[in-house]
């Protein structure tokens, strides 16, 4: 039925159908728990599945990233493309990825980031069209602050709003053991509708070094979201097939572990960022607050 000229829900339908399709893009959470390559190898997935991010960094997540990775992250427009692209562009070693150069283009072309402390942002309003939200990792102080819908910042109000309208949330807790009280969280969570998908890497796939076993939990939450990826082996229903494409026993890839930031001298025990040490006071913890 065509509208009386002038009417401006029937204009409102001619413009809309001529206009660009609007811009839906995944909320990406990062939280102050440990597991930062987490969150980059689930960026680096959405970005090379060509999909729109908003990024939201936590206050706390911020000196976890610096311990992590000594990027100091700053949410203004002239600071954060470049610690970004620094982040995702840069192996766990601390050498240049090779596929450094599309990770910037994807951080220029598809990434906006909003300051925790923005509650006037769009992912705060449910008008605001996304697809979903991943935390990614996910402290237990902000799987407590989403289950009970405290809202206290950008983070957990985006996730708030995303359970509300019924989208998809994804969180992903890191840390480990879990009280009662945050196994509590997680079933809310789960029963208001959210994935919860603990970041704990499976071993079939083959995985030698330490990038691999990340990038199995990243694809596992890309899986969760329904993001199509190649990030690890998937299981093929052939048993030890995986270990075909891994050193023989007793030895090591020199190669590989170099470039992920492992050592195989003695006394090692996983350090998740290799010639990094740890900051002062950190023992395998995680910042205080989300």
């Amino acid at each position: 039925m065509t509208g009386p000229a002038g009417d401006p829900a029937a204009n409102g339908v001619a413009a809309a159908a001529g206009a660009p399709a609007a811009r839906r893009p995944w909320v990406v959470g990062v939280s102050g728990a440990s597991g930062t390559p987490y969150a980059a190898s689930v960026l680096r997935g959405l970005l090379a599945a060509g999909l729109p991010v908003d990024l939201v960094v936590s206050r706390a997540a911020r000196l976890t990233l610096l311990d992590e990775t000594g990027i100091a992250w700053r949410d203004g427009p002239g600071a954060w493309p470049e610690a970004l692209a620094g982040w995702l562009g840069t192996s766990l070693a601390g050498r240049p990825r090779a596929d450094r150069d599309e990770v910037v283009a994807g951080v220029d072309a598809l990434v906006r980031v909003h300051g925790a402390d923005n509650l006037a942002a769009g992912p705060s309003s449910g008008s605001y069209p996304t697809r979903g939200m991943i935390v990614v990792p996910a402290s237990t102080a902000t799987v407590a602050g989403i289950a009970l819908g405290l809202s206290k910042d950008l983070l957990q109000r985006a996730a708030d709003v995303t359970l509300k309208e019924g989208r998809l949330l994804v969180v992903v807790p890191r840390e480990m053991p879990f009280t009662g009280a945050t196994l509590r969280h997680l079933v809310t969570l789960h029963d208001t509708g959210a994935v919860v998908a603990a970041a704990s890497p499976g071993f079939y796939a083959g995985a030698a070094d330490a990038q691999a076993l990340v990038d199995f939990v990243a694809g596992r939450v890309l899986d969760a979201a329904g993001v199509p990826n190649v990030l690890f082996r998937r299981w093929a229903g052939e048993l030890g097939a995986a270990r075909t494409d891994r050193p023989r026993p007793g030895t090591v890839d020199t190669g590989t572990a170099l470039d992920n930031g492992l050592t195989a001298g003695p006394g090692r025990e996983g350090d998740r960022d290799g010639a990094r040490a740890r900051g002062p006071g950190r023992q395998g913890g995680d910042a205080d607050g989300g």
